[in-house]
């Protein structure tokens, strides 16, 4: 049998396993360790760094191909007919952050900045019929409970770094309420109908079922990026779907590629409930006193008004909440933690998104109301490319980023673009390629 070797050197299928575990390992010498371990490839940090980079530079071009196959209106399909009534089709964009570093300034880290990372999470969903009524007219436990409430909101802000966002409600009023909310429990439990948790429990078995998720992600600008998400919609066929969405914070680009790629091809566009609660929570906090009652209480009718579609009983509590505080400071006394900065933030963000807040119609078509695949993407993105100590020059980072994608993506990428015919380039690395002590079968 004749072994076929790579420009590398190395037999295809340990290439492949190179640049896999490079892309995914949370740094190059953790991969070569785990290499060196399980595999017994001995192989240094920055020769597999160069093997990666390359690699994801040669899936970038592909990708750059199909983009410009998309604007001239050439892309294939992957599918030839469009999915069945039962599938939605949804996009939910979002952000993370890599640090980068100059280019050709010798040794050590020059210029240091903070980059965006931009993330698309490419869904389709098995999801039953739509329903003429809403299948959840309450808001879901988590979202009513103290201490979840402020978990969930501290994770949120974590990852988004939303200004102004402040978790409080962890002090006596947050255990009071508690209580409270332990024995309204008890008492739903002896009086007829089913409790919070019993609805939760039985809505568990109409949610939504993942079927096939694909990632986009760059280091390239909001515009780049829109392409890239739009051909990835037009590829999959997730445009064809009856019923499809896109679901978003309220960061302005992120509808900016919505309007230009999106709606046109009948995407419901939604803003990610979520992050719309962490806005209400801090509002109500900075309104009413943090860790109070008062704010729990406040919080709790915003957000039933905000489940329920009830944007203007909404606009119009955060409008007399931001006349009675006055106007936020600006310039010099700017204070991102200012009560009336918060809650004149909530305001504006609900008043911007108010057309995308109507989640009884989209409860009713069976389409998700949260980002949190995305996010769940971003952590997995971040962990591979975030560090204290990762300072990437950007050609870099996107190598990195496009290889993580395609092993992140369920739709056999990475095995397309193994199966494509590479350029035929020298050896990677200045030098001799380092001996192997055994390559894999």
């Amino acid at each position: 049998m004749k072994l076929v070797l790579s420009a590398e050197g190395y037999s295809p299928r340990v290439l492949q396993t190179l640049v896999r575990q490079g892309g995914k390992a949370a740094s190059f010498a953790d991969a070569c360790d785990d290499l060196a371990e399980l595999s017994h490839v001995q192989i240094s940090a920055k020769h597999l760094e160069r093997l990666v980079e390359r690699v994801g530079g040669e899936w970038a071009a592909a990708r750059d191909a199909d983009v410009a196959a998309f604007e001239a209106g050439r892309l294939e399909r992957d599918y030839p007919q469009p999915p069945p009534p039962d599938v939605v089709g949804a996009v939910m964009l979002d952000g993370g952050r890599v640090q980068t570093r100059a280019a050709e300034r010798g040794p050590g880290v020059h210029e240091p900045g903070w980059k965006e990372t931009k993330v698309a999470c490419c869904l389709t969903l098995n999801v039953p019929a739509a329903s003429e009524s809403d299948p959840q007219p309450e808001p879901p436990a988590k979202f009513l409970d103290p201490p979840r409430v402020v978990k969930l909101v501290q994770q949120v802000k974590a990852r988004s770094a939303i200004a102004g966002v402040v978790a409080g409600g962890g002090g006596s009023a947050g255990r009071n309420q508690k209580k409270d909310t332990d024995k309204k429990g008890k008492d739903e439990k002896a009086t007829p109908g089913a409790t919070r948790r019993e609805r939760d429990k039985a809505g568990k078995g109409k949610r939504a079922k993942r079927l096939v998720r694909t990632a986009v992600a760059t280091m390239a600008d909001a515009a780049a990026f829109g392409w890239q998400v739009g051909a990835e919609v037009h590829r999959r066929g997730l445009d064809r779907a009856a019923r499809k969405a896109c679901v978003c914070d309220g960061q302005r680009y992120n509808w900016s590629i919505y309007d230009l790629h999106l709606a046109g091809a009948g995407f419901v566009g939604i803003l990610d409930f979520l992050h719309l609660l962490v806005y209400l929570y801090a509002a109500a906090q900075a309104w009413m006193g943090r860790g109070s009652v008062r704010a729990w209480e406040c919080y709790e009718r915003w957000l039933r008004a905000a489940w329920a579609g009830r944007t203007a009983d909404l606009l119009t509590d955060l409008g007399e909440a931001s006349a009675k505080l006055g106007p936020p400071p600006k310039g010099a006394d700017k204070d991102e933690q200012d009560p009336r900065r918060v809650v004149a933030d909530a305001l504006t963000y609900v008043s911007n998104n108010q057309e995308r807040m109507d989640y009884p119609r989209y409860r009713k078509l069976g389409l998700p109301i949260s980002s949190a695949p995305v996010e769940s993407l971003i952590k997995q993105f971040n962990r591979r490319v975030k560090g204290s100590e990762k300072f990437w020059l950007k050609g870099g980072a996107e190598a990195v980023l496009q290889v993580r994608a395609a092993y992140l993506s369920e739709d056999g990428r990475a095995d397309r673009y193994w199966s494509r015919p590479r350029p035929h380039r020298r050896a990677a690395g200045h030098g001799p390629l380092p001996q192997r002590q055994r390559q894999l079968a």
